[in-house]
């Protein structure tokens, strides 16, 4: 009779991922929240984006996809793995996930079971405590001259919803917080006639993404013309950027870490 393979659990953490030093600080910042949930459980690392996977290439750093990690996880003996989207909203890069991880189910001498955990913004509770956590970090920033705007990424997906979603919590904590997308809706234009018609003079600006990189430091900060800073000062205000990525904050980590764990426990 052939001998049961040894149990062996890992996790697998999942990002976008980022090109920027600076910003990559924050999957530090995930890494050690995790060890300190999951002591003696090994960690690894992918990122979706394959475009950031090889602009890193480039520079020596090689982080692979999440395809190759659990199929290394596999070689490497691992049996029981729970993988974690660090995404925001689960849109088609979380989708794509869902996929993977559903493909190395039971694969012959690979992983036996694989349980995937939800992005950020996944149910009501999320919502909730992401709410109460803009609220709670930002509330001094603003009053009745000022506002906060979340730069969020925004996509084609459906999932796009999530993002007025959100903005429909925020306002049950205060008029002056508002949600804008890079890559879809809302967008920033439809944010300025609003704060025009409130009166507001200042913007506060933030990301509403798991680090400060690319999009923060260019399309939120920069100073070409079409930088969301460079707008805002353009139509008469004046603008404060927090350059802090979701995952920097412990109590928005600690939302990720709570899917990982209802994740983790699914495992058999």
């Amino acid at each position: 009779m052939a001998r049961s393979k040894q149990r062996k659990i890992g996790i697998l953490l999942v990002a976008f991922g980022t090109s920027y030093p600076e910003a990559a600080i924050a999957f530090g910042n995930i890494e050690k929240m995790v060890k300190m949930e999951f002591p003696g459980v090994e960690i690894q690392w992918a990122y979706t984006s394959k475009i950031i996977r090889k602009i890193l290439s480039t520079r020596g750093i090689h982080i692979i996809s999440p395809s190759e990690a659990l199929a290394k996880m596999g070689d490497e003996g691992f049996t029981h793995v729970t993988v974690q989207s660090l995404h925001i909203i689960p849109g088609k890069e979380y989708d794509d996930l869902k996929l993977t991880v559903q493909a190395f189910k039971n694969i012959p001498k690979g992983l036996e079971v694989a349980e995937l955990g939800t992005p950020l913004l996944y149910l009501h509770a999320d919502n909730q405590k992401m709410a109460s956590f803009i609220h709670k970090t930002f509330h001094t920033y603003v009053d009745k001259n000022s506002a906060l705007i979340l730069m969020g990424h925004g996509t084609t997906h459906p999932s796009n919803i999530f993002y007025p979603g959100f903005q429909y919590y925020l306002s049950q904590k205060s008029d002056k917080y508002f949600i804008a997308t890079i890559d879809g809706y809302p967008e920033l234009k439809h944010i300025l006639p609003i704060l025009k018609e409130r009166a507001i003079q200042k913007v506060i600006l933030t990301p509403l993404l798991s680090v400060a990189g690319d999009h923060a430091k260019n399309d939120m900060d920069g100073i070409e013309a079409d930088s969301w800073k460079t707008i805002l000062l353009k139509e008469g205000f004046s603008v404060d950027v927090i350059q802090k990525g979701l995952a920097e904050y412990n109590e928005v980590v600690n939302i990720w870490v709570e899917h990982l764990k209802e994740a983790f426990n699914k495992l058999q």
